[in-house]
């Protein structure tokens, strides 16, 4: 019954989950954006916030049901070299995110640039334009980290390994974590899936979840942190009110 179970909520979460983004949540945000500007992107951060720690609570107490040890998942940290490994990871990756944003913040012109260049990107409207959407997009950022990662390189590996290998379920997993981003279009599918790639190779160098969780965080709030420096000079409705480009 356990196996069954998993199987059911692995579908759940490769099936469910990105049929609900693409058709529902997504053009709710839509309207959103459309009708209450102002809020629409904090109610989308959290609406994501509370579906995503939803997902993590049935997880867990799924988990702790069977009485599996939860260095299954990869909850358990690294050591040895691979915690040298992975810090420098981390900090490799916040020195450039650093970098970048003090580029950004220095130079008008690279600013302009960033909003040219994704004008037309779906995923540019969930990136925050005022202080306080950065704040709670810092914590959505967070969210995303400990969520996702748990879910798909912890949770649905795990699951479906007696089936298709560690190696068949870590694909599907990056498959259909890509998918989950559909309202990016196609290359922001194939972008978020080689990201899921990544991080999988990382809990598989590591042997561990949390720096995949600390680098999925990292990674998602220094977009932020780029995207809010270059967009707060625009007006609120600009670049939030274009429709993306299909690919």
């Amino acid at each position: 019954m356990p196996a069954v179970l998993d199987l059911v909520y692995v579908a759940l979460l490769t099936v469910a989950w990105p049929i609900y983004e693409y058709f529902i949540d997504w053009p709710a945000f839509q309207r959103w954006l459309r009708d209450k500007p102002r809020q629409a992107r904090l109610y989308e951060y959290w609406r994501t916030f509370c579906l995503q720690w939803l997902l993590v609570a049935i997880g867990v107490a799924m988990w702790l049901e069977t009485g599996r040890p939860w260095s299954a998942l990869g909850l358990r940290a690294p050591d040895g070299w691979r915690l040298w490994l992975s810090s420098g990871a981390i900090l490799l990756l916040a020195a450039r995110t650093a970098r970048s944003a003090a580029a950004l913040a220095r130079s008008p012109e690279k600013r302009a640039r960033v909003r040219e260049r994704f004008k037309n990107a779906g995923a540019l409207r969930l990136m925050p334009y005022t202080t306080r959407e950065f704040g709670w997009f810092l914590a959505l950022s967070l969210t995303a980290g400990v969520c996702e990662e748990f879910l798909f390189r912890g949770y649905v590996i795990r699951a479906l390994s007696p089936w298709l290998s560690w190696w068949g379920a870590a694909a599907l997993s990056a498959l259909a974590f890509g998918l989950l981003h559909t309202y990016q279009g196609r290359k922001g599918v194939i972008v978020v899936a080689l990201v899921g790639v990544i991080m999988t190779l990382v809990v598989a160098a590591t042997r561990s979840l949390y720096p995949a969780i600390a680098l999925h965080a990292l990674m998602d709030a220094g977009n932020g942190l780029v995207f809010w420096i270059a967009l707060r000079e625009e007006p609120l409705q600009g670049a939030a009110l274009e429709a993306p480009a299909q690919s």
